[in-house]
């Protein structure tokens, strides 16, 4: 164990743990936090012991639901981990994390290597520019291959994975890895790594790995290039100075291996995320949205940005990331979003549902204060004489939707309080109430999130609550366009009127709303002009087809008139309201639902039965790969065809059957 303080930003690590769900994210978290002596004995999520999955539904369903932050020390690196969820419900708890990290360690299963939602939270990781190091676990499983996990990365994910460990032993036998960089055995004998030379065995193919990794490296790193040419074999200080810089910058991948389970790799895995991912300092500074940057530095002006917020049985809790200056207990601190100020009364070090209050936090610190009543996800905090707005992480739309009422008649307004509470903490969830029926209709990403909201409501709220069958959101959109519609809008009341002449087209686009003017001459000014667009927003709402929000067209603005006394912003806004509405209900309009890609994985010889009810599911069959003794499809199927499906797979392959799914965006319905 080598456990010391960390002193400077380039000690920190900010650090994320992304993978598919199962593929053991949550128990490579647990062995860091034994090893680097965060907690005094390991954690199993089988047992319902571990540290990050505290919430009583993440232990009852044995996944990680909510991400949570814990912090540990190694070798004089403070490392803040977020073990994030796995499941594709819970994909935006992933996006709000990779919004405040510096690096990622994504996890693979060692026999199924790439799967659909690793491949998901890779690709979002791409979006923010994270760079990650690659850990292949399960290697003592039967059936798991290194080489193939790797392959499959390489095919998938990246270019160029960098494969710096050899397996001593196959499936049960797995006993350690050969460090290819050091050339020395890593074994693990009751859970204590020994060191020592690379058994005889395994030395000739691990001179040739090691000659592989070399060249790899060399084609992607100009100074590793250099010695490689010059010298026989490129030095382990050259080789690691070059896998860092191509971590930062995205253009190798450092693969390691090991099993989890078995505490076996751990070790080599954080020596590889403290040498190889980057510090606060490494990443470039943080930039406001009017463009201007702050360094990660603890003397500049503060900011820091929430990115979760939970209620506690303590109180509320605003989880930041400190992107520059120092924040102290006592502070005043201005939301830049709002313009209010809030105190910090509180600031406290995370360690999962465990906290330790400290004086104060500097840049590139993850801490939870207690204070602010107002932060939301994506607030901005900042100093009050030094204002800066930072980019919230993006929120997906929901996708599915249930009615929920309170059993209780007099519950309603508690409800009502509840529901506000779960839409705050998680922003991926939408609270409304449907017009027609006056019922209250909770939306979020899928079936199992709106399970997990509605535990909430019973477990935390004690709230006595039925909830409705699911239903997809639909949308609309325009199959076949409309060009020319001319538009009046006149109305006289006495005193000043309205005018407003517009014409416009609507055509189809693949996705979303396109707002263009092609006016000339100045027959619409330029701000009648944006008052038309926001109006064309506003009647995207609602679709002539059944009132579902409308997306995938493009509106030209082509001509218009206006008249001297009676036009204004808020006569051209309506018109272009009207106008649009008008031209929807002209148009051959298309209803859209959303699909997902599912992938099931059963034995060869139950193949058939769940080919043919995929296809009865109305399903696309878009591939079928053999794997081990078991067929892995993969299909295109509508979301509202999907729910119940975990039931029926089980009952069609005896329980041996699997699948996931990921969203696949729109089709026709």
């Amino acid at each position: 164990m080598r456990a010391h303080v960390a002193n400077t930003l380039h000690d920190i690590r900010n650090l994320g743990i992304l993978a598919h769900v199962d593929a053991g994210k949550t128990t490579v978290t647990e062995r860091m936090l034994y090893l680097t002596g965060a907690t005094y004995k390991r954690g199993e999520v089988h047992d319902g012991t571990t540290v990050t999955d505290f919430d009583p539904q993440e232990r009852d369903r044995g996944i990680t639901i909510f991400a949570a932050a814990v912090s540990c020390e190694w070798d004089g690196h403070r490392i803040n981990l977020i073990d994030t969820p796995g499941h594709v419900d819970f994909s935006d708890e992933v996006e709000r994390s990779l919004r405040v990290l510096d690096g990622a360690i994504a996890v693979f299963d060692g026999v199924a290597g790439v799967e659909p939602q690793s491949e998901s939270v890779w690709r979002r990781a791409d979006r923010h520019g994270v760079p990650r190091i690659a850990f292949v676990n399960k290697l003592d499983r039967a059936g798991a291959d290194l080489d193939a996990a790797v392959e499959s990365i390489r095919r998938r994910l990246h270019p160029a994975p960098l494969v710096v460990q050899l397996p001593i032993g196959r499936e049960d036998g797995f006993a350690g890895v050969v460090d290819l960089l050091a050339m020395r055995a890593l074994v693990w004998d009751g859970g204590v790594l020994e060191a020592g030379p690379v058994p005889g065995q395994l030395l000739e193919e691990a001179r040739r790995r090691r000659r592989v990794l070399e060249e790899a490296v060399a084609e992607l790193h100009p100074g590793a290039l250099e010695e490689f040419c010059a010298e026989p074999s490129v030095s382990e200080a050259t080789l690691v100075a070059a896998l860092r810089e191509l971590t930062g910058s995205g253009a190798g991948l450092v693969v390691l291996c090991g099993s989890a389970y078995r505490d076996r790799g751990i070790e080599p895995l954080l020596d590889a995320a403290v040498r190889y991912l980057p510090s606060p300092l490494d990443v470039p500074a943080v930039r406001g949205q009017d463009g201007q940057r702050r360094p990660a530095d603890p003397g500049a002006p503060l900011a820091a940005l929430a990115f979760k917020v939970s209620a506690t049985a303590t109180g509320r809790l605003t989880y930041l990331r400190i992107y520059s200056g120092t924040m102290r207990k006592g502070d005043t601190v201005l939301d830049a979003g709002t313009g209010r100020t809030e105190r910090i009364a509180r600031i406290l070090r995370v360690q999962a549902d465990r906290h330790a209050e400290t004086d104060q936090a500097v840049a590139g610190d993850i801490v939870a204060v207690v204070g602010p009543k107002a932060a939301r996800t994506g607030t901005t905090l900042c100093a009050p004489d030094d204002p800066l707005l930072l980019e919230p992480p993006g929120a997906t739309e929901p996708v599915v939707s249930v009615a929920v009422e309170a059993r209780r008649g007099t519950d309603g307004d508690r409800l009502a309080a509840a529901l506000a509470r779960l839409a705050e903490e998680d922003p991926s969830l939408a609270v409304r109430t449907d017009a027609e029926t006056g019922q209250t209709v909770l939306s979020g990403m899928g079936e199992l999130h709106l399970e997990v909201a509605a535990e909430k409501l019973r477990r935390e709220h004690r709230l006595a609550v039925s909830v409705g069958r699911p239903q997809v959101a639909l949308r609309e959109t325009v199959g076949r366009g409309v060009s020319g519609l001319l538009y009046r809008h006149v109305k006289q009341d006495g005193g000043a009127g309205q005018f407003a002449h517009v014409v416009i087209d609507v055509e189809p686009q693949d996705e979303g709303f396109a707002f263009v003017s092609a006016v000339t001459g100045g027959r619409v000014p330029r701000e009648y002009v944006r008052a038309v667009e926001a109006g064309c927003r506003e009647a995207l709402s609602d679709g002539p087809l059944g009132g579902h929000p409308v997306t995938g067209l493009r509106v030209t603005l082509s001509d218009g008139a206006t008249h001297v006394k009676d036009s204004s912003e808020l006569a051209f806004r309506a018109a272009g309201r009207l106008a649009l509405r008008e031209a929807l209900r002209r148009c051959a309009m298309v209803l859209l639902e959303p699909v997902v890609e599912v992938t099931v994985t059963v034995p060869d010889e139950m193949a058939g039965g769940v080919l043919g009810d995929l296809s009865a599911r109305r399903g696309r069959i878009s591939g079928s790969e053999a794997r081990a003794g078991a067929v892995v499809i993969t299909a295109v199927v509508p979301l509202s065809e999907v729910f119940g499906y975990a039931t029926r797979l089980r009952s069609r392959t005896q329980g041996r059957g699997t699948f996931t799914t990921r969203p696949a965006g729109y089709a026709p319905a």
